[in-house]
């Protein structure tokens, strides 16, 4: 943990600037000094109430005895140690009983986190998605009634969006809400792959439900937002009578096992009691805040993931004794640590831009939050971040997973193993290109939405953006100079792309999404690259006055790993881009 700490301080403090963020109005009442004892409590909470069950709630996941669901008992300490600790209400305003964090900080925090035991974080994580957007959305009265008990840990939350049979298809939801007499709703329908759909180490549970309201438009303007929580409340606020909700089963997954998921039922009694949030069949719109939150989170997650793996394979590394150079003769000489052997640097140097890269893109994007909430020009934020996002979420997904891989190559047989813990990382990692919409929703909305959104006004900012910083990298004279000239093509070639690709969906949109998934690839090697160019900029800085220039130097580096063995592979996809490959698109299936 506390290699992966001074990670955090390096992009939050030399790389992003997020100190600049303590001069204005919302964060006052911050400085270093505060967001350090909040990274300081962060670290603890990691260290002594998440690591050390990592490995058990993963052997003993959560079962269900037809009665109550059971999780080892570890769990409900790390959560009301993390909800004591102010995290779940920690960006939220005062009125609120929040401390008004920075975002950037907040999600330095749970990369920490979710290094440490990335399913217990699951719980905190999903409860703030849901307290941020009742507070955004909700009524008043629904604000005051489960904003507080969600913020204190007394409820936790979850997000119901998944039906059996539509999986990401959303716009053909099929549960049902009735309007009632006192204008809440009735619910029926089921849900699937619920992450803390049901459990006993709080007092309730408030699950986000999308439902269409009966004789609703088809489609996705036909789908509600809806609070539902497992119990009711008294007018007191005290707990009522049991919702209609009720845990039709549990699934058992490859990883991530703590994090307990569920298919629910609603209304099977035909009584499920919902609120409405908001206005009726704006329920998407509502959800896609949690949903982006999600996606930076998940992004995020992957990239603590990769880390861990990376961290303990290079320990690993350097303490396994074996073999000797190619140039050494001698059977009887001593063997050498495994790290001295290029192939093994080769791979840790992959973890390492893999894992470094994917969290100074997803603490970028966190920046971007912050930007969006306190900047005068917030707009520019949210637009840069809305072309980010799918790239924050699909590349460490990805390539973190990747990084895990290379972590159990570097172990070797050890790595295949539960007694070592780098199979667990992949099994943990393997859920994220997967949830919170697959790589291939990414794609669709990076190419088919992202890029030509109002002719190109998203993409021409995230342009700006990069050409910004690589004029100001070019100043200098060091690497930062070298890699700024080198990024200029790649970025070149990424306009012809995608001035090719909005013109072919013009012209014929199946067959120029058939292949969104290499655009996104495709986008997010340039993207890393431009975040390893601001990593080295602020590296060649830190060099200038470090004692140890070890940590820096690694860092220069690896970013030239990136862009000698990662941003070449854009050449060959730019190929198949612009030729409109149509093996996949022109495939039958009944040729398979």
């Amino acid at each position: 943990m506390k290699k992966l700490r001074r990670e955090l301080e390096f992009l939050l403090y030399e790389c992003l600037g997020a100190e600049e963020l303590f001069s204005r109005e919302r964060y006052l009442e911050h400085s270093r000094e505060t967001a350090d004892d909040v990274l300081d409590m962060a670290q603890r909470i990691a260290e002594n109430l998440l690591a050390p069950h990592n490995v058990k709630g993963d052997r003993e996941e959560p079962h269900f005895d037809g009665e109550r669901v059971h999780l080892i008992p570890e769990t409900k300490v790390a959560w009301e140690g993390v909800a004591r600790a102010g995290f779940i209400a920690a960006t939220f305003d005062h009125t609120w009983g929040g401390i008004q964090l920075p975002e950037v900080f907040m999600r330095a925090s749970m990369a920490m986190f979710s290094a440490a035991n990335i399913a217990t974080t699951a719980y905190p994580f999903l409860t703030i998605g849901v307290a941020n957007l009742i507070e955004h959305f909700a009524s008043d009265n629904d604000k005051k009634r489960f904003l507080p008990a969600l913020l204190s840990g007394r409820f936790s939350g979850t997000m119901a969006l998944t039906e059996a049979a539509q999986g990401s298809s959303l716009a053909d939801i099929t549960t049902i809400a009735k309007l009632q007499p006192d204008g809440s709703y009735q619910l029926k329908g089921q849900k699937i792959y619920i992450s803390g759909g049901d459990h006993e180490f709080c007092e309730n549970i408030i699950h986000m439900v999308l439902a269409k309201i009966e004789g609703s438009p088809a489609g996705v303007k036909g789908i509600s937002l809806f609070i539902c929580p497992k119990f009711l409340l008294n007018e007191d606020g005290s707990l009522g009578q049991r919702n209609d909700v009720q845990l039709a089963g549990l699934l058992h997954k490859m990883g991530y096992r703590n994090t307990v998921n569920t298919v629910l039922s609603f209304g099977e009694q035909d009584n499920c009691v919902a609120y409405l949030v908001g206005e009726p069949h704006k329920g998407l719109h509502y959800m896609f805040q949690m949903m982006n939150e999600a996606r930076i989170g998940v992004g995020l997650g992957a990239a603590a993931l990769a880390y861990a793996g990376f961290d303990y394979s290079l320990y690993y590394a350097k303490e396994r004794l074996q073999g000797r150079f190619a140039s050494n003769k001698d059977p009887l000489s001593p063997q050498v640590p495994i790290i001295e052997h290029a192939d093994v640097k080769r791979m840790l140097l992959a973890q390492k831009s893999y894992a470094e890269g994917s969290l100074a893109l997803c603490l970028y994007a966190s920046r971007l939050v912050d930007d969006e909430r306190t900047d005068q020009e917030g707009a520019i934020a949210t637009e840069l971040l809305d072309f980010l996002t799918p790239m924050v979420k699909s590349w460490p997904s990805r390539y973190g997973l990747k990084a895990n891989e290379l972590a159990i190559q570097v172990l070797g047989g050890a790595g295949y193993i539960i007694e070592y813990p780098v199979e667990q990382y992949y099994r943990d990692n393997r859920i994220n290109p997967i949830h919170e919409g697959t790589e291939g929703i990414q794609a669709l909305d990076l190419l088919g939405r992202k890029l030509p959104y109002k002719q190109g006004k998203l993409y021409q900012g995230f342009l700006a953006r990069i050409k910004t910083d690589i004029q100001k990298a070019g100043q200098g004279r060091g690497l930062s100079s070298v890699l700024a000239e080198r990024l200029i093509p790649y970025l070149e070639l990424h306009q012809q792309v995608s001035d090719f690709l909005l013109k072919a969906m013009a012209q014929n949109i199946d067959l120029a999404l058939a292949n969104a998934s290499e655009y996104l690839d495709f986008s997010g090697r340039l993207t890393l690259g431009w975040l390893w160019l601001l990593q080295v900029r602020a590296a060649e800085l830190g060099l200038e006055t470090a004692s140890d220039k070890t940590y820096y130097q690694g860092k220069l580096q690896t970013a030239q790993y990136h862009f000698d063995w990662e941003m070449p592979q854009m050449k060959e996809q730019a190929e198949r881009l612009m030729g409109l490959n149509s093996l996949a698109y022109d495939m039958k299936a009944d040729w398979f």
